[in-house]
């Protein structure tokens, strides 16, 4: 997996609001420039294992680019910026609540996910047309 390949969102695959939130970059994301993983495949677990996080329990999102590693808000907002446009600048706006404020409210969001949106028997499946920015 390298840099020139584009970032990778690795995301809970079986997670409703996860799987929501990559169909919103999906749809967002122009330039086709991310690309997918879910926490259940084997090249999920090795970058979360690579950067320190626990695959068993998956908590946050982790973006992947450049061979940077960002998680929880930060890389949300980084997905945003790359977006361009408007979303940049929501981004940005974003920006000015401190990580150490957004962070803990993404973490409270996460360790009640299931709960609140629900998990799937099995993982996310993309649209055919875009099954090759998925990882296995």
């Amino acid at each position: 997996m390298s840099a020139e390949t584009g970032p990778i969102l690795v995301f809970d695959g079986i997670c409703v609001l996860c799987s929501h939130s990559v169909q919103f970059v999906l749809r967002h994301d122009r330039e086709k420039r991310y690309r997918f993983a879910t926490t259940q495949s084997d090249s999920g677990r090795s970058l979360l294992i690579a950067h320190g996080l626990d695959p068993h329990r998956p908590l946050s999102v982790l973006l992947v680019d450049h061979g940077v590693a960002c998680t929880e808000s930060m890389a949300m907002l980084r997905v945003l910026d790359g977006f361009g446009g408007a979303w940049k600048a929501l981004a940005l706006c974003l920006r000015i609540i401190p990580r150490f404020l957004r962070d803990p409210v993404y973490r409270w969001v996460a360790r009640h996910r299931y709960r609140w949106f629900g998990q799937r028997q099995t993982c996310y499946l993309p649209p055919m047309e875009d099954a090759q920015r998925f990882l296995p």
